[in-house]
Formats: structure tokens, sequence, C-alpha cells
């Protein structure tokens, strides 16, 4: 395998995962946070990764397994990888206790609330718990845009952009609960920072342990448990949270924008 493509591969995935360093620096320069602009990303960033993952990675995924396992076993495959990638993802989810999900909505404007002069504990403890589920989350992320840069350097793009879009409110649900317990928001953006760190670790993981058995059949169930992910992400967490931060249609309009901006993308460069 070319070395050019692996380190772009990283590169992408590396990108995606410091984004929630992004959703960190909000703490540090700005005092409001822009609802409407979120709502209308994340909705953006669902509609890139469902649109993808139907039109492009599960037709990829059905394709290569077809060609190894012929056409009745291989289509069964394709729906168990997708359907094994959401309960994946699911299972992880369940993992995370409520309270300290990092899907929850958070704004910069709750630091304006926080009592500096004590050192909550309990919600550093959040704070930490928050970075590590986050850390979980972006795991194996990180090594579906790894595996899809791989394959399609321009279908790589498309996914790391998605990917650390929605890693930017995940910052925030670190940073904001840190700075409120420790008074420190340079602590707050450098967990959130390192919070991200996991993604490019996934990708790394994806490339010595899954690379040197890669096939039709492991790309195909591979690129199958991707979609499946990738579509989990979208409708548990991207969407419910484009509404909490803004209005219903501005959330639909960037699900719809996304999707416009993935399809004449695909045309283009396929």
């Amino acid at each position: 395998m070319e070395a050019n493509k692996v380190l772009f591969a990283l590169g992408l995935t590396l990108f995606a995962g410091i984004s929630t360093g992004i959703g960190g620096l909000f703490t540090l320069f700005w005092k409001k946070t822009n609802t409407k602009l979120l709502s209308i990303v994340l909705g953006f960033s669902a509609g890139v990764m469902i649109y993808v993952s139907f039109v492009e990675i599960l037709t990829s995924s059905n394709k290569h397994l077809v060609n190894s396992l012929g056409n009745n076993l291989g289509q069964w495959i394709t729906a168990a990888s997708f359907f094994g990638g959401i309960f994946l993802i699911a299972i992880i989810d369940k993992l995370v206790p409520s309270y300290e999900n990092p899907h929850e909505s958070h704004k910069v404007e709750e630091m304006n609330y926080c009592d500096n002069s004590k050192r909550d504990k309990k919600l550093l403890r959040t704070g930490f718990m928050t970075a590590l589920a986050i850390t979980i989350h972006n795991f194996p992320e990180g090594i579906a845009s790894f595996t899809s840069a791989i394959m399609d350097p321009s279908l790589g793009i498309a996914i790391a952009v998605a990917i650390a879009i929605h890693n930017i409110p995940e910052g925030i649900a670190v940073a904001v609960p840190v700075y409120c317990a420790t008074g420190s928001k340079m602590k707050a953006f450098k967990l959130s920072l390192l919070s991200g760190l996991s993604e490019p670790l996934g990708a790394l993981v994806g490339y010595f342990v899954l690379m040197p058995f890669l096939n039709d059949t492991v790309f195909g169930i591979l690129f199958g448990a991707i979609a499946g992910i990738m579509v989990f992400i979208s409708f548990d967490e991207l969407l419910p949270s484009a509404e909490e931060y803004g209005e219903h249609h501005l959330s639909v309009l960037g699900l719809i924008l996304g999707m416009m901006v993935m399809a004449v993308s695909l045309l283009l460069f396929n």
C-alpha cells in the first residue's frame, strides 16, 4: 500500500479528531453560542453521513461481498454488517451514563453561571468522564474515516469533514464542566483537544490490525459496519442535537443541504 495514501488517511483522521478542540476554543474566545449555525451544521453533517452511507458506502460493501461470496450470501452479509455496526455503536452509547453523555447539548453561556470560587470535584469528574466517553465513541469513527480514505480519498474527505463537524459540540461538552470545576479555560481547552485523539488512535489500530488481512470480504464487512455506525450517529446524536441547538426547520435545512452537497460531490468525483 502506498505510504502517501496511508499518511493522507491518517492526516484526515487526525483532523477529524482534534476538531473537538475547536469546541474547546469556543470557551476561550466566544461568549455566546451561535445556536442557529450549530443547528444547521449539525444537520448538514447528518445529511452528508446518511446520504454517503446509503448511496456510496453500503453499495460498495455489497459490491465487495457479492464479488467474494456470491450474490445471495453477499447481500445477507452486507445487511448483517450494516446492522452489526449499528448495534456496536449503540452498545458503546449504552455503556455511557446519560448524565455524562457527551451528546447532551451544552452551550458556552453555561460558563457564565459557574461559581469559580468553589472547586467542584463532581463537575471535574463529569468533565473527565465526558472526555473518556468521547474517547470511546471516537475510536470506531477513527477506523471508519481511515478505512474510507484508504479506499476512496474523496469519500474519506467527506466523512472526515462530517465527523469533524459533529465533534465540535462534543468539545464544548468536555470544556464546560472542566472550566466550571477548575476556573481554567486553558485546562478546559486542552482536555477537549485531547479527548479527540482516540480518532487517529483508531486509525492506527485499523492500519496495524486490519490492513494485513484486507480483502474483498473484510472490506465489505468493514464498509457495511461503517455505514451502520454513521447512520446511527446521525439519527441518535446529530439530528437530536441539531434540533436542541436551534429550530426544527434549520436542522432539516442543514440535512437537505448536506445530502445535496454529498450528491454533487459524488457525481463530480466518481
